[in-house]
């Protein structure tokens, strides 16, 4: 584990590969760490520098000294890169909030990001469409948590229950190990978060914007990496994502969700590896 100060807060990363290798670095989902990445980091490490932060808030960093903005992460982001980074441009990778996160900073910054991929985008508003109902509920409930004293939010928060009832939503593969693993990895690292109130603002980023506000800004080459049966962001919605970018690429991986990388993890590195390889 690293540390770097970032407008005030100590943000904590983890690196893997060779760093005179190109650099990527990954930007992981709402509630989510760095462990998120580690089976995609552990196929792509032997090609990349692999630098994979714990989103200011979230995991092992602190909170930012503001509002848990997307403007904020984008900035946090940004001088994160740059003091990280060993070449002029870098590959950025996001995976659902971390994607809206990446294809604001991509297009805010487009000189610093020489190829762009995004896992599960969140590509379509949260409340509008078919997932408005669910959308409400979770606000609701993060609202509510917000509004309680720190010990009763954080054990509303932690919830094994709610967690394993998220998981449960997500999780498409029968596979008893695997899923053992993923409910495993929600319960160790779902909650591990600085406090409520950065929940509650982290959600609100997260459902008030897409990374389809950003797509007409996209100048570099773009990975969409879409999951035929995402229950958070629709198939629909993606492909037209990847469709309004300049130099949008869409691969659809089959029979899986929103958690692409721990399901189809090897297969998402695959195609990863091969579009940041090309010329």
């Amino acid at each position: 584990m690293n540390t770097l100060t970032i407008q005030g807060a100590a943000v904590r990363y983890w690196h893997y590969g060779n760093p005179l290798h190109p650099m990527a670095v990954f930007l992981h989902g709402f509630r989510g760490t760095h462990h998120g990445f580690e089976k995609i980091v552990h196929e792509l490490e032997k090609n990349y520098y692999c630098i994979v932060p714990d989103l200011p808030g979230f995991g092992d960093s602190d909170p930012l000294d503001n509002i848990h903005s997307l403007e904020n992460y984008i900035d946090a982001v940004h001088d994160f890169i740059v003091a990280v980074k060993k070449h002029d441009k870098v590959f950025l990778v996001g995976h659902s909030f971390g994607s809206i996160v990446a294809s604001h900073t991509a297009a805010t910054y487009p000189d610093m990001v020489e190829k762009l991929v995004l896992i599960n985008p969140i590509s379509a508003p949260a409340l509008k469409g078919s997932k408005v109902i669910g959308t409400r509920l979770a606000q609701f409930y993060y609202w509510t948590a917000k509004q309680l004293p720190e010990r009763s939010a954080q054990k509303l928060l932690a919830s094994k229950l709610i967690v394993d009832a998220m998981s449960h939503s997500m999780t498409i593969s029968k596979d008893k190990n695997l899923r053992r693993y993923i409910f495993d990895q929600h319960r160790q690292h779902f909650s591990t978060f600085a406090s409520p109130k950065v929940v509650a603002e982290a959600f609100a980023t997260s459902i008030s914007n897409t990374t389809m506000d950003a797509a007409k800004k996209l100048t570099m080459p773009t990975l969409v990496l879409a999951a035929e049966k995402d229950q958070i962001s629709s198939l629909h919605s993606q492909v037209a994502f990847a469709n309004t970018i300049e130099h949008g690429r869409l691969h659809v991986i089959k029979n899986v969700g929103h958690l692409v990388h721990y399901e189809k993890a090897t297969e998402a590195a695959a195609v990863i590896d091969e579009f940041l390889a090309a010329s």
